[in-house]
């Protein structure tokens, strides 16, 4: 099996049953695993934040960077592979409380609020998470098999 590592504010397709798409330590960054076991098409987005209007320049360089840029790529380039949306599998990690103990800045939680509005609009619905606490995740996804595995606080992985 092959590593397709995704950077922070990045997106990976692939319909290579070789590959497996993995993503390093997601704080308060969310991971979305779309994935259609039908002609086993994977992808991968690791996103910052959840509205472009913060910067519609980086927005147009690093669309990954969004929740309202990449979430929409990210499905768009695996209907490009002949993934269908009516069968993706989508589970989703991340949007924990990295060195903000008190709750004040929330990105981690306003990361997830941006996800689930998106795909309710959508009717996107998720199939497994992994959110919120207060630890780094890394996740990979398989693209043959479609397993997604979360490694979490203490070294721990499951399979969503």
């Amino acid at each position: 099996m092959s590593d397709v590592v995704v950077g922070i504010s990045d997106l990976k397709v692939s319909s290579g049953e070789q590959d497996c798409l993995v993503t390093y330590a997601l704080g308060s960054c969310i991971a979305v695993a779309v994935y259609d076991p039908v002609v086993k098409v994977g992808g991968l987005l690791h996103y910052m934040l959840p509205d472009s209007t913060l910067d519609a320049e980086k927005a147009r360089q690093h669309p990954g960077m969004f929740a309202d840029t990449g979430i929409p790529l990210l499905f768009k380039s695996c209907y490009k592979l002949g993934a269908e949306k009516k069968r993706m599998i989508v589970k989703i990690a991340g949007g924990a409380r990295i060195m903000d103990d008190m709750n004040y800045f929330r990105i981690g939680q306003k990361n997830l609020t941006a996800l689930r509005k998106i795909f309710w609009k959508n009717n996107v619905l998720i199939d497994a998470e992994d959110t919120g606490e207060n630890f780094n995740r890394t996740v990979r996804l398989e693209v043959a098999s479609g397993k997604f595995l979360v490694k979490g606080l203490g070294g721990t992985i499951k399979e969503l």
